[in-house]
């Protein structure tokens, strides 16, 4: 599935900053915790939780957020509907992983167990 070039732009440009605390607020008010939250974006990218407030305070975007990252390989397993668009199916390399974590950040707050999430057996 094809996204816009504008679309493709406006995600790499976003910095993680401004969207970290909508992450926070979605999990929390589903009655998850922020460690959970740490723990799957961990679970993507190999960021601790040191790592991710030190992405934070950098005011880090999007691009150069996943540039250091070390992508999990069972991202590939992450499929589904966000924002949309069926993450499987994105083009844009930047954007899938953009939309990788949305989906782990929505399953997260949708109650899926954590080992559903991190896609273990």
């Amino acid at each position: 599935m094809s996204t816009t070039p504008e679309h493709d732009e406006r995600m790499a440009k976003m910095t993680f900053a401004t969207v970290y605390p909508h992450y926070v607020t979605k999990v929390e008010r589903k009655g998850r915790t922020k460690a959970e939250l740490h723990q799957v974006i961990h679970w993507l990218t190999g960021f601790d939780e040191k790592k991710q407030q030190e992405l934070i305070d950098r005011k880090v975007t999007f691009e150069t957020f996943f540039q250091e990252a070390k992508l999990n390989p069972k991202a590939r397993q992450i499929t589904g509907l966000i924002c949309g668009y069926r993450v499987e199916e994105i083009t844009n390399p930047l954007t899938q992983k953009v939309r990788y974590l949305d989906k782990l950040v929505d399953e997260l707050a949708k109650g899926k167990k954590m080992e559903k999430i991190l896609r273990e057996g």
